[in-house]
């Protein structure tokens, strides 16, 4: 299945960005009437809960931010493609500018506006990000739910402890790491919506933008990498293999999934 984003987030990188998600859960669950921006399954629980006790109205106010997400996920989806990328050449970073302009707009709307309007917008942008940053150091994570990072929790600690896996144990501590990234987000996002008031989903833009600055500044370094590398190629002569200037480099270059001009790098 084609992926937006190929190379593996940066653990700074996956930490802002489970804290905006915990923060936009927040925002719209104490901010915004009760809905759940990220979490589709809560909002698919609510509104089973509604509709079997006959509250229509209440029901249907879960429906918005669900086809909405549905929304988010096919345009992921699209910008993945082949034709989507002949469009958009950076749709990770495409994906994080679009987020960025819907929390400022968002943030910028007059209290008339209704909920479901507001919550649709972050449901839509919430999908694009869950769909496009999916790897954190070549483990699978999520930055928007902590369901699937917490199994992965587990079962990366029980093999550091049961095998005595040092791997996993490094990859348990960067899943732990983001699970309370989510979990400090949620806490801000429910003081700054007290606090502040609608504007407050700034403050998740201001993360979002963090986070882009960061995947800019990681792209630029490993352009350097690269072209390093191939330098480095060209005086190794036609014939010979390229060495690394670490005997344990190969192997963490083989989690982090990163290989730069015919080197494996961290």
């Amino acid at each position: 299945m084609p992926a937006i984003r190929t190379r593996p987030d940066s653990l700074p990188t996956g930490l802002l960005l489970a804290g905006a998600g915990g923060f936009l859960d927040a925002y719209t669950f104490v901010g915004r009437g009760g809905v759940f921006a990220n979490a589709q399954t809560g909002n698919i629980v609510l509104l089973g809960v509604e509709a079997g006790e006959r509250h229509w109205l209440a029901a249907l106010l879960h429906v918005p931010p669900i086809l909405a997400f549905v929304l988010g996920v096919a345009l992921a989806e699209t910008l993945a493609r082949p034709a989507g990328r002949r469009i958009v050449r950076r749709p990770a970073r495409f994906v994080l500018v679009a987020e960025i302009v819907v929390l400022v707009t968002v943030g910028a709307l007059p209290p008339q506006v209704p909920n479901q309007v507001v919550t649709a917008a972050i449901a839509f942008s919430s999908a694009l990000q869950v769909s496009t940053f999916r790897s954190l150091q070549g483990i699978d994570y999520s930055t928007t739910l902590t369901t699937s990072n917490l199994r992965t929790l587990v079962a990366k600690a029980y093999r550091w402890c049961v095998d005595h896996d040092a791997q996993a144990g490094r990859q348990s501590a960067r899943i732990a790491a983001v699970i309370a990234g989510f979990g400090v987000g949620a806490g801000v996002g429910a003081l700054c919506t007290r606090s502040i008031g609608p504007r407050a989903v700034w403050v998740a833009a201001a993360m979002l933008a963090l986070a882009l600055a960061a995947i800019v500044i990681e792209t630029v370094t490993v352009s350097s990498i690269e072209t390093t590398g191939d330098h480095s190629k060209q005086d190794d002569g036609p014939g010979r293999t390229p060495q690394l200037s670490h005997p344990t480099r190969r192997s963490e270059a083989h989690v982090s999934g990163y290989c730069y001009g015919g080197y494996q790098v961290r």
